[in-house]
């Protein structure tokens, strides 16, 4: 067996497994953006367990509505948002911790997720705020037409979500 060189090991690890974290191909597949809101973490998740709230900090301008009475409880939930193209997605809520955490991965009605993920997380501060992450992960996802929508999706778009559910907490306050 050849030697593990020092760019072998950069790509593949001591032991000589892929690590895909290096591949250019899925570098930049994950962003995020972060800050703090002035309330509690409970307050914060009430905004991003209810779908209906979304449409209000939508940083992508990709939402155009979701149906009242879909607050969101737990893993396995699926919950409908009306995008500005007029096509409907159904999430699926794949990661979820009541005030800390929730995560979901979108689908054409019908049909199993197409591999991208969202997610929020909260962490509450020493001064009574919450830390908010927000995470696009596009690293699993496939699907040739949606490509280019997943390249367009920056930390600043992230970040725009971030900051405007920052205005709606902190005004509804």
């Amino acid at each position: 067996m050849d030697p593990v060189t020092p760019a072998h090991a950069a790509q593949y690890g001591e032991n000589g497994a892929e690590d895909l974290s290096y591949d250019p191909e899925f570098c930049g597949r994950v962003v995020c953006a972060r800050d703090v809101i002035r309330a509690l973490p409970m307050v914060v998740f009430e905004f991003l367990a209810d779908p209906a709230l979304q449409v209000e900090f939508d940083g992508n301008d990709n939402l155009a509505k979701a149906e009242a009475g879909q607050r969101v409880r737990g893993v396995g939930d699926v919950f409908r948002m009306e995008l500005t193209n007029g096509k409907v997605r159904e999430n699926h809520v794949v990661e979820f911790l009541e005030g800390q955490l929730i995560a979901w991965k979108p689908s054409t009605l019908g049909e199993a997720p197409a591999g991208h993920l969202w997610r929020w997380s909260l962490a509450a501060t020493e001064d009574g705020g919450t830390e908010v992450t927000h995470t696009y992960d596009w690293s699993q996802l496939h699907d040739e037409q949606r490509l280019a929508r997943a390249r367009s999706t920056s930390s600043a778009t992230l970040a725009r979500s971030v900051a405007r559910l920052k205005t709606v907490v902190e005004t509804s306050a």
